[in-house]
């Protein structure tokens, strides 16, 4: 009688002959590159070109901040005040609640600075600044609703699971600093923003180059001190001892990109210890300097403070930092009047203090400063009393600032009422291409193999540096 092959000799064979080739082969794919087992790590990548920004700050601004109340005046709508929508505007609001109408911004509108860009009051602290940024008004995303539209912004895709731009940045370049992460997200103490740390997760590429979490009040980092009681040379020769054992464990287990990271992860937060620490600690600035970012002002102490941290982080060679604000702060559904000025009032001052601080100290010039929401809102009012506006993805505005950037420039139009992008559009995937060029980094270039699929920040959607704004 024939002996019967169970499914479990099938697969404990599977390795063998044609099928263990081809198995191999498939895996190379992830782990091999040009015959030799690909390493990950943070240590400097030469760009592809030479790139006028070294690190980047993001500024993100939950929420939605209305570009027809900031950024983007629309006599128009002062004119067609209390008049009823167009059909395709009525059909925009996302909440499937009755449209309003019309509805004009309650702040005035000027020329600030040299350049006559037009800021109104509500962002007085940044008005000083407009020389400096490079504002553009034809912002354009995909969906009206927060969760995918962050994905988007950061991540490139309204999907889930995708890396975020500080991971691709830090894949792409490393950093200079290897006693700091080169990713660092500094969050609220009052929450996580909508998507939480899926904000700034490395997903699919390797676990190493996920963005790290600063907090902001307490310890930066917990259980980062050393033991007190234990002497300096005893913790020199435990460290020791533990990479002797984790490259031992490292040998046998080869090829293994979370295992790389875990390791990686754990070594460089023994040498966080004392870098952190002091990049993090904002009391050994002056007075005065505390003073501009408003750390002695309740409304801007919180904000200001993680301002001044982003500062002191890429002055030590941090690659790419994240700040973000209350969760929702600029999702103004009501009382846009009273709602900008809260979110303004927490944020303005600092903002334009990290800006006259970099410049201050020659860094703005090798520091692109980003600054934005996942997108606008509506031209109309929603809701009575003290109205507000709903989300408006088709047309909002940004702004960058410093390295690799013209300043004073207004890029872009949306049409007469700020509902939608006009004349050069700018979409995500073209704001993603234009930070990653400022870097030094060509979007098409930047790519993780995976599966057989080069997989992009910009994907294989379209997209182009605006070279409009650039120095």
């Amino acid at each position: 009688m024939k002996n019967k092959r169970t499914r479990r000799d099938f697969f404990s064979s599977f390795g063998d002959g044609l099928h263990g080739a081809a198995l191999a082969s498939l895996f190379a794919r992830d782990l091999f590159a040009d015959g030799s087992p690909k390493i990950y790590d943070l240590k400097p990548k030469p760009s592809h070109f030479p790139g006028k920004a070294k690190s980047v700050i993001h500024l993100f601004m939950n929420g939605g901040p209305s570009q027809v109340d900031l950024f983007d005046p629309k006599p128009t709508l002062k004119r067609l005040a209390g008049t009823a929508p167009s059909r395709e505007l009525a059909f925009a609001i996302s909440n499937g609640k009755d449209s309003g109408t019309l509805f004009p911004t309650p702040y005035e509108f000027k020329p600030r600075g040299k350049c006559g860009m037009e800021v109104s009051n509500a962002l007085p602290h940044l008005a000083e600044c407009v020389d400096d940024i490079a504002l553009i008004r034809s912002m354009y995303g995909e969906h009206a609703n927060h969760e995918p539209a962050l994905f988007l912004l950061h991540t490139g895709r309204t999907i889930a699971s995708r890396p975020s731009i500080g991971s691709w940045v830090s894949y792409g370049l490393g950093t200079e600093n290897q006693n700091l992460p080169a990713y660092v997200v500094l969050d609220d103490p009052k929450g996580l923003p909508i998507n939480g740390i899926s904000n700034w997760q490395s997903a699919w590429l390797p676990p190493l180059y996920q963005g790290t979490r600063f907090r902001t009040e307490g310890p930066p980092v917990l259980n980062l001190e050393p033991r007190p009681e234990v002497p300096a040379p005893l913790v020199a020769a435990e460290r020791a001892l533990l990479k002797q054992m984790d490259d031992a464990h490292r040998k046998q287990r080869p090829y293994q990109p979370e295992l790389d990271a875990r390791i990686s992860s754990y070594e460089l937060a023994a040498r966080m210890q004392l870098s952190a620490s002091d990049a993090l600690d904002v009391m050994k600035e002056s007075e005065a300097t505390r003073e501009a970012y408003g750390l002695n002002d309740a409304a801007t102490a919180s904000y200001g403070k993680r301002c001044l941290m982003a500062r002191r982080l890429v002055e030590r060679g941090v690659r790419f930092v994240q700040l973000y604000i209350e969760s929702q702060i600029f999702d103004s559904h009501g009382d846009i009047k009273g709602s900008l000025d809260y979110a303004c009032g927490k944020t303005d001052k600092p903002v334009a203090a990290l800006l006259k601080d970099l410049k201050q100290r020659g860094l703005l010039d090798s520091t692109l400063v980003v600054w934005g929401g996942e997108f606008g809102r509506l031209p109309m009012s929603q809701g009575g009393g003290k109205p507000g506006r709903d989300h408006g993805p088709n047309g909002f505005s940004s702004w960058m600032a410093g390295g690799g950037v013209k300043g004073g420039v207004v890029h872009g139009t949306t049409d007469d009422i700020g509902f939608k992008a006009a004349e050069n559009r700018v979409s995500v995937h073209d704001f993603h291409a234009t930070i990653l060029h400022c870097l030094g980094l060509r979007h098409r270039d930047l790519f993780h193999d995976r599966n057989g699929l080069r997989e992009r920040l910009t994907d294989q959607f379209p997209a182009r540096v605006v070279t409009e704004i650039l120095a």
